[in-house]
């Protein structure tokens, strides 16, 4: 069982559902139906968060993604 990373939103498209996540010189495909909470209208780029790295079928895969904030109602909108 991998352990959580943390890493930065580098891109999201809430439209198309995905996205991508920064963590340590890699780029982890992120799809909208990976992140704990839901829904967000918004997710800036850079907002940091944690999550399960995996290896998809084309490349690294982020699982389990969750906002690593001190307070998330912020994001709540």
């Amino acid at each position: 069982m991998a352990e959580k990373l943390r890493g930065t939103l580098k891109s999201m498209n809430i439209v198309k559902g995905y996205g991508f996540i920064h963590c340590h010189g890699e780029e982890y495909f992120v799809h909208i139906s990976a992140f704990k909470e839901k829904p967000f209208k918004i997710l800036p780029e850079g907002t940091p968060v944690l999550f399960k790295p995996s290896k998809g079928l084309k490349g690294l895969r982020a699982e389990e993604v969750e906002l690593a904030l001190e307070n998330q109602e912020d994001f709540k909108q």
